[in-house]
């Protein structure tokens, strides 16, 4: 009898953060990614966003949270939340403004 084959997870994971979004089961989760310039080694920021799918709604614009390649789920969605990494902070509400005289 053979042994049962392991399966490898070779799907690719990224952390980024949650933007404002209006869709429904959708998160749009914005990933840094820092390198060398390779003529002139400056270090260079680049944005991507990703379309993660948020089956049950739960996060929110500027979280942090780790998103998982799958297979595609819409147009523009093939990735899936896997894990919210750091809740944002609860902004505070804004002050009343004082009535003129």
């Amino acid at each position: 009898m053979s042994e049962p084959v392991q399966r490898v997870n070779r799907r690719k994971e990224r952390v980024g953060e949650v933007l404002p979004s209006k869709m429904a089961k959708t998160i749009v989760v914005r990933v840094q990614r820092r390198f060398r310039h390779p003529r002139y080694r400056k270090v260079v920021t680049r944005f991507k966003k990703f379309y993660a799918h948020d089956e049950r709604g739960e996060a929110r614009p500027g979280d942090r949270v780790l998103i998982q390649e799958t297979r595609p789920l819409s147009r523009l969605k093939r990735w899936r939340l896997v894990q919210i990494l750091n809740r944002a902070a609860a902004e505070a509400p804004a002050a009343p403004l004082a009535a003129q005289s």
